[in-house]
């Protein structure tokens, strides 16, 4: 998770002071994303001066909302978890407090600059849990400059209206809009949303005052070259994370059987931590990822085979057209 410069998030220390006192907690866990992580031994210090209670911060890497660490919720009375917003559907436990990380920079200048790019009248508006609270001013400086402004919904993996995550960009589907203007810093999220809608995608960093048009057709010919790499393969190990958000064995199970109905061999490999040196003891002619959907992209080429994801698995099977290549996303589950 790039969160640009930590100083300018709010990490609520007041709040998490009153959560503590209030129940009474003597152990307390904290668990950042990379991008927050040098600024826990401050905040522990000022935590522990405060309350008198020990805290104990994960050393883990941290992907998300998806990825609680769940070593360190056995040894603490409370879990408070910095950059990410909850996901009502992997809830795993009460004593985890959320803390969203809010921004307080001004999203306005960014956005103003980004108006003379934008060449549609309806405009969808999507950003991160961090600037989610500024949308309504992106929603007027747009209003000003005589477009208009739409914020989609999003399924239930969704906090807030507006809100892309990594592996869900469900708020910009059934928006009727001419365009999208991503308010926030890195790529993955913007590119997400120009592969999941075909759609033009601008992307403005309230950070570094960047505006830019997403271009997604270099990750397209990375994940093309994959799959044609995939395309003689016989033998398929199939990832199922074991994280609590990422877990995804019913979708993994029926890519065995669409495997096997192929006259291809595929095994499940249960995993918490997916890294190419985890993988090099399998000996498979290809991988198929269904834990966090950003790793086939984030480390394309490093891992000992080519890593597929279950919609390129698809198209290596003859089961989806190339032409309807999309990027994985982990959306809720259907009624």
């Amino acid at each position: 998770m790039s969160l640009g410069t930590s100083e300018a998030f709010d990490l609520r220390p007041d709040y998490i002071i009153n959560v503590i006192r209030k129940l009474g907690a003597k152990t307390v866990g904290f668990q950042f994303p990379e991008g927050l992580k040098r600024k826990g031994p401050k905040l522990a210090k000022k935590i522990e001066e405060a309350t008198g209670a020990e805290v104990l911060i994960s050393g883990d890497p941290c992907f998300g909302a998806c990825d609680l660490d769940r070593t360190l919720l056995e040894h603490v009375d409370i879990l408070f978890h910095f950059g990410h917003a909850e996901l009502e559907d992997t809830k795993l436990s009460d004593k985890v407090y959320f803390i969203e990380t809010r921004s307080a920079v001004d999203i306005r200048p960014v956005v103003e600059k980004a108006v003379p790019e934008l060449k549609g009248q309806i405009i969808g508006l999507i950003t991160t849990v961090q600037h989610v609270h500024k949308l309504p001013d992106a929603c007027a400086v747009l209003e000003t400059s005589g477009k208009t402004c739409v914020i989609g919904r999003g399924d239930s993996r969704i906090a807030y209206p507006g809100q892309v995550l990594g592996c869900n960009f469900s708020v910009a589907r059934d928006e009727v809009c001419d365009e999208y203007l991503y308010i926030g810093s890195g790529d993955f999220h913007p590119l997400g949303v120009a592969l999941s809608t075909k759609k033009r995608v601008l992307a403005a960093d309230p950070f570094s005052g960047e505006v830019r048009e997403v271009d997604p057709s270099r990750v397209l010919r990375q994940r093309s070259a994959v799959i044609a790499k995939s395309l003689d393969a016989r033998v398929f190990g199939i990832i199922v994370s074991s994280k609590n958000g990422q877990e995804r064995m019913k979708l993994a199970s029926s890519l065995k059987e669409s495997a096997e109905k192929h006259g291809k061999e595929a095994y499940l490999i249960l995993i918490d931590l997916v890294t190419p040196d985890q993988l090099l003891q399998f000996k498979v002619d290809a991988f198929v990822n269904t834990a966090c959907p950003r790793l086939a992209v984030d480390e394309v080429g490093r891992f000992p085979s080519p890593m597929l994801t279950p919609q390129e698995f698809e198209i290596v099977l003859g089961e989806r057209e190339w032409e309807k290549l999309v990027l994985d996303e982990i959306t809720e589950e259907p009624v």
